[in-house]
C-alpha cells in the first residue's frame, strides 16, 4: 500500500510539474507570492479547455438541439436574485477562527483531518462540540479555536457608484437561466421539454481552497437547466426515443442509504433499470447522467474510474430533492467530484416568481375542457391601494399567480403571505373556491440539472493521459481534445525539405487545425517534445518525400508510422483526429 501511495504521489507531482513547465496551468500572481484559489491557464491550457468545452457542447447541446438551447447571462446579479434563490441564506461553509493567530479554517475539513469523523451535514453546534471534545487546536500555532459559524461564499460588490446597490458575483450560472426562462421559453416556440445551457465564469469565496486547480475561487462552469412537465416527464415519445440510445449503458451508483450503512462499493444499474426501480427519482436526471458518463469517458477516464454518489438529505444543496455527484479517481487525491446532477423540482422558478411578482408558469392545453373546482387568492383591493399606492396593481396581479395551497400554508405558519416582496397580513386575504370550465392549466416546470466544473476536467484529462515510456513523458490525451492536432518536421534543416514542410504546415492551418512547425534539434528530440504535450500526429518530410511526394505520419501513442501522399495529408490528419487508425489513412512503413 505504501509503495502504491508513493507512486500516486509521484504521478500527481509529475502531472503538476508538466502542467507548469509546458504551459497548461500555474498559480496566478506568482510574482507577488500567489493567491490561493486562483490559477492561470497557459497557451496549452486554454486550448485544452476550448476542446473540452467544445466536446461538452457537442454532447449536451448539438446532439440535443431540438430540445436544448444555449444562452449567456451576466456574471454579476443584483442581491434580490440571490435572496430569491436562497444563496444569501444557505450558500455557506462552516468557518472557525484561531483565537491566538486569527487564522481561519474550514471547520468540517479540520474535524475530518484530526478525527476522521465525517462532518458534512453536521450543524454548527455539533461541529463546535466535536472540536471541544477532541481538543482540536489551530494547526498553525496550536492556539484555541472559536465557535463554528457560517461563512457566506458569495463575492459581494456594488453595482454603479451607489453603495446601497448591492450585487454579487454568481456562484453558478443557473440563476441567469432561471430568471430568463420565460423569455427563452417564448422564443423557443413555447414547448417543453426545454434545456437551457450556459458556459461561463463563476466565483465562490472559498474559506481555505486546497488541492490546486481542483478547488478554485474563480472558475468556469458548463451546466444546463432542463425544464420538463412533472406530470408527464416523458413528453410523449421525446424521452423514450432518447433513452433508446443509452438504455444499454451501465451506471455505477452508490446510493445514500447504502453509504449510510458503511457501504463504499457502488452498484451497477442499467439506465432504464435505475428509473424503474426508483434509484433516480426523475427519468431526465438518469438520462443526463448517462450522457455525462459517456462525455467523461471520452475525456480518457475508464468506466471503472468513475461512479455516481447519491447525496444524503443533509448533504444536498437547499434547492435539491435529489443529487448525485459524478466522481472520478485521480492520482493522490483519490475520488474527486467533476459534476453534480440535481433534481431541483420547481424550487428556483417558484422562488423567483414569488420575489419578482412575475408569472413564470407555462400553459398546458388539455385535449378536452374540464370542469374543476379551483381555489384563488384574493386581496383586499382597497387596502392594497391605500397601502402600496403605485405598486398596488403589480401586487394584485402577482397575487393571482400565487399557488393557493402554498398561500394557505404560509398563512397557517406565519400569519401573512409574501407577494412581490411585500408582506400581506391574513386579515386582508381571502382564499375562495369556485367551479369553472378550463381548457388547460398553468404550472411551473420541474428541473434536472447537470453541472460540470471545467478546470477540474482539465486536471482529470491530464492525470489520466499522463504516461511514461522509458525516460520520455507521453501525454496520451484523447485525439479530439488534444490542444495541438499535428506537428510538422523536416527531417533535417535543408531548404528543399523545409519548403515542403512549411507548405504542409500552412495547409493544416488553412484547414482549421492547430499545428506547429519545428526544425530545431534532432528528430528524436522533436518527437519527444510533441509527445510530452499530447500532439497526436507528427508529420515528417524526409528524403523519400523528394522522390515520391509522400511523408510519414506518426502516431503519438504507438510510435508507428505510415506514409501518406502530400496532397492528402490534411484529409488524413483530420480522419486520424476523428478516430481512424493509421492503417486506414496510409501505407505502413517497412
Amino acid at each position: 500500500m505504501a509503495a502504491s501511495n508513493t507512486i500516486a504521489k509521484d504521478r500527481y507531482d509529475r502531472v503538476i510539474e508538466l502542467a507548469k513547465r509546458r504551459g497548461f496551468f500555474w498559480p496566478s500572481y506568482e510574482i507577488y507570492g500567489g493567491v490561493a484559489g486562483f490559477y492561470d491557464l497557459g497557451p496549452l491550457g486554454v486550448r485544452l479547455k476550448e476542446k473540452i468545452v467544445a466536446l461538452w457542447r457537442d454532447y449536451f447541446i448539438r446532439r440535443h438541439n431540438h430540445i436544448v438551447v444555449e444562452i449567456e447571462t451576466p456574471v454579476i446579479a443584483p442581491a434580490k436574485v440571490f435572496e430569491a434563490s436562497g444563496h444569501l441564506e444557505h450558500f455557506t461553509d462552516p468557518i472557525v477562527e484561531c483565537l491566538r493567530c486569527r487564522r481561519k479554517f474550514r471547520a468540517d475539513h479540520l474535524i475530518e483531518e484530526k478525527t476522521g469523523i465525517r462532518a458534512e451535514g453536521l450543524t454548527l453546534e455539533e461541529m463546535t462540540r466535536i472540536i471541544r471534545e477532541h481538543d482540536i487546536r489551530c494547526p498553525v500555532c496550536g492556539g484555541p479555536l472559536s465557535e463554528v459559524r457560517a461563512f457566506n461564499l458569495l463575492f459581494k460588490t456594488t453595482i454603479g457608484p451607489y453603495s446601497e446597490s448591492v450585487g454579487y458575483l454568481r456562484p453558478e450560472t443557473a440563476q441567469g437561466m432561471f430568471v430568463s426562462f420565460k423569455r427563452v421559453f417564448e422564443v423557443s416556440r413555447q414547448r417543453l421539454p426545454l434545456g437551457i445551457a450556459q458556459v461561463g465564469r463563476v466565483a465562490r469565496n472559498e474559506i481555505s481552497p486546497r488541492q490546486g486547480i481542483m478547488r478554485l475561487r474563480e472558475f468556469t462552469i458548463a451546466e444546463m437547466e432542463f425544464f420538463f412537465d412533472p406530470e408527464d416527464p416523458w413528453h410523449g415519445g421525446v424521452l423514450e426515443e432518447l433513452l433508446g440510445s443509452v438504455e444499454h449503458r451501465k451506471l455505477r451508483i452508490l446510493r445514500a442509504e447504502a453509504k449510510a450503512q458503511g457501504e463504499e462499493k457502488p452498484e451497477e444499474y442499467g439506465v432504464r433499470e435505475a428509473i424503474e426501480e426508483g434509484v433516480v427519482r426523475t427519468p431526465w436526471l438518469a438520462y443526463w447522467m448517462a450522457i455525462a458518463r459517456d462525455f467523461v469517458m471520452e475525456l480518457g477516464v475508464p468506466y471503472g474510474d468513475m461512479y455516481f454518489e447519491e447525496k444524503a438529505p443533509e448533504e444536498r444543496a437547499h434547492y435539491a430533492a435529489q443529487t448525485f455527484d459524478q466522481l472520478v479517481r485521480v492520482s493522490r487525491l483519490g475520488w474527486v467530484e467533476v459534476s453534480g446532477h440535481a433534481y431541483r423540482t420547481d424550487y428556483d422558478l417558484r422562488r423567483h416568481m414569488q420575489y419578482s411578482g412575475h408569472d413564470l408558469r407555462v400553459f398546458k392545453q388539455y385535449q378536452e375542457p374540464k370542469i374543476v373546482r379551483k381555489k384563488m387568492v384574493l386581496l383586499d383591493r382597497a387596502w392594497v391601494g391605500r397601502t402600496f399606492r403605485k405598486r398596488a396593481r403589480e401586487i394584485l396581479e402577482a397575487a393571482r399567480s400565487l399557488d393557493p395551497e402554498t398561500a394557505e400554508k404560509e398563512l397557517r405558519e406565519k400569519g401573512y403571505i409574501e407577494v412581490a416582496g411585500e408582506k400581506i397580513p391574513a386579515e386582508h386575504i381571502k382564499i375562495i373556491e369556485k367551479e369553472e370550465k378550463v381548457t388547460g392549466k398553468r404550472f411551473l416546470p420541474h428541473v434536472a440539472e447537470p453541472s460540470f466544473g471545467v478546470e477540474r476536467l482539465i486536471f482529470v484529462a491530464l492525470d489520466h493521459a499522463y504516461s511514461e515510456r522509458g525516460e520520455r513523458v507521453v501525454l496520451r490525451l484523447p485525439r479530439r481534445i488534444a490542444p495541438i492536432e499535428a506537428a510538422v518536421f523536416p527531417i533535417v534543416r535543408e531548404e528543399s525539405l523545409v519548403r515542403i514542410a512549411r507548405d504542409i504546415w500552412r495547409k493544416l492551418l488553412e484547414n482549421g487545425m492547430y499545428a506547429i512547425y519545428d526544425d530545431d534539434g534532432s528528430i528524436g528530440r522533436r518527437y519527444a517534445r510533441v509527445d510530452e504535450i499530447g500532439v497526436p500526429a507528427a508529420i515528417t518530410v524526409d528524403y523519400q518525400t523528394l522522390e515520391d511526394n509522400t511523408v510519414t505520419l506518426r502516431d503519438r501513442d504507438t510510435w508507428k508510422q505510415v506514409r501518406v501522399p502530400v496532397n492528402r495529408i490534411a484529409e488524413a490528419v483530420k480522419k486520424f483526429i476523428e478516430g481512424a487508425s493509421l492503417e486506414e489513412i496510409g501505407t505502413p512503413t517497412s
